[in-house]
């Protein structure tokens, strides 16, 4: 009953439109849908349709970034089950997911029980490199985000984050007149955004994972871990001593999805991967 309630689900085409953070993409991403005869939009939470928002909740409205970031993701059963019901009911052909990663994209389309995008659009396919440096310097200095639906939207269902409306007027063939469209985007700035940048520093995230190892298997001696954070997400390299006896295919292949699972779900940060180094066999 459970699969028969998803399968209309997989038949939906999968567009993905990935860029760091703060790079335009809400501000694009009717445009890229228009492109591809896309009607409905999945960013930060939302599922946005025209000029109006079908289902969720917007991140931008949590208090923390991290909070944000979960709410993002899908991370409450709730939020998705509402979003995936609405995909149904709707009878949705064409969908774009906007995300900071194809990482995040796919675990977006898989918590909404979505097949992976077939097409993936970088950020830096349909914007110029000043216009993205732009688009990072408002973001930084001013704190400022947009969704991509109108004020009275925004302002009936968020009213204490809405900053400001952007209207674009997009010409059509015959140049002003009724061939022409306007779109409204809204510009919102989240409590996150007022109160400063969240970081988790190399420390915090080791400790992370020593915790995570030693809830896995005790015995497991940790020696290094090596954090590196880009712009898909962290990378984590830990070299460590086990036990002999220990199965190193399936048992440490487990380990690295629950170091995985763990921080994702406690931080909402991704975590693109994890290497380990198994550097001596103990006894």
């Amino acid at each position: 009953m459970f699969l028969d309630f998803l399968w209309p689900l997989k038949r939906i085409k999968v567009y993905a439109l990935v860029g760091e953070s703060g790079t335009g993409k809400s501000f694009r991403a009717k445009l890229v849908a228009q492109k591809y005869g896309i009607d409905d939009i999945i960013d930060d939470g939302l599922l946005i349709r025209d000029n109006r928002i079908l289902a969720g909740h917007s991140a931008k409205k949590e208090k923390t970034f991290l909070a944000a970031v979960k709410v993002a993701l899908f991370d409450e059963k709730a939020q998705r089950d509402e979003v995936a019901r609405k995909l149904q009911s709707e009878k949705i052909r064409k969908v774009l997911i906007l995300g900071t990663s194809e990482k995040m994209v796919n675990k977006i389309a898989v918590r909404l029980q979505l097949p992976n995008p077939n097409k993936l659009i970088k950020i830096e396919d349909i914007a110029s490199q000043d216009e993205i440096e732009k688009a990072i310097r408002t973001r930084k200095i001013e704190g400022k985000h947009v969704i991509p639906v109108p004020s009275i939207e925004v302002k009936r269902s968020y009213p204490n984050i809405f900053y400001d409306a952007i209207r674009i007027f997009k010409k059509g063939p015959a140049g002003i007149g009724p061939a022409s469209k306007m779109h409204e985007k809204s510009v919102v700035r989240p409590e996150y955004s007022k109160r400063g940048k969240v970081i988790i520093s190399e420390a915090a995230l080791s400790q992370m994972v020593i915790h995570c190892v030693d809830e896995y298997n005790p015995e497991i001696r940790i020696k290094k871990i090596t954090v590196r954070d880009d712009t898909m997400g962290y990378r984590l390299v830990i070299t460590i001593d086990v036990p002999y006896g220990i199965q190193l295919g399936g048992n440490i292949h487990e380990m690295q999805q629950y170091i995985i699972d763990n921080i994702e779900r406690y931080t909402g940060i991704l975590i693109e991967e994890v290497n380990i180094i198994i550097d001596k066999i103990i006894q």
